[in-house]
């Protein structure tokens, strides 16, 4: 990494930090979340690159050494959890290594999930208001 700075207010100023192989696919995954959510706004959140949608946070992604990392992991369904078995990080973090091409059709259905599962938590809060 370039630097240690912390405080970044863009996913743009967060990219520049990152060592070339890094940013190549941290911009692919933007793409991809971009591509299944594009009214969703980037952010900077627990200093690493995100986005949120409806006001709920649908992607973090950070650039490590070796990997980029995900967060969270949703539940989605038998298939999904299967697919990203080899993927699977510390705790609800998915890691994708820089020497391989990233999964952007993984990273889509992961995001297609999230905005799911947000979409179900608004829902049943709404219901319990009633």
């Amino acid at each position: 990494m370039k630097t240690k700075k912390t405080g970044f207010t863009s996913i743009d100023e967060y990219l520049a930090t990152l060592p070339e192989d890094t940013q190549k696919g941290m911009e692919e995954i933007r793409a991809a979340i971009k591509s299944v959510a594009p009214k969703a706004e980037e952010k900077i959140s627990y200093q690493m690159a995100a986005f949120k949608l409806d006001g709920h946070y649908i992607a973090h992604f950070a650039g490590w050494k070796k990997h980029i990392g995900m967060y969270p992991i949703p539940a989605g369904d038998a298939a999904f959890q299967k697919e990203v078995l080899p993927y699977k990080g510390d705790r609800s973090s998915l890691q994708f290594p820089l020497d391989k091409p990233m999964p952007l059709k993984l990273i889509k259905k992961m995001v297609k999930f999230r905005i799911a599962e947000n979409l179900k938590n608004e829902q049943a809060k709404s219901g319990k208001k009633k």
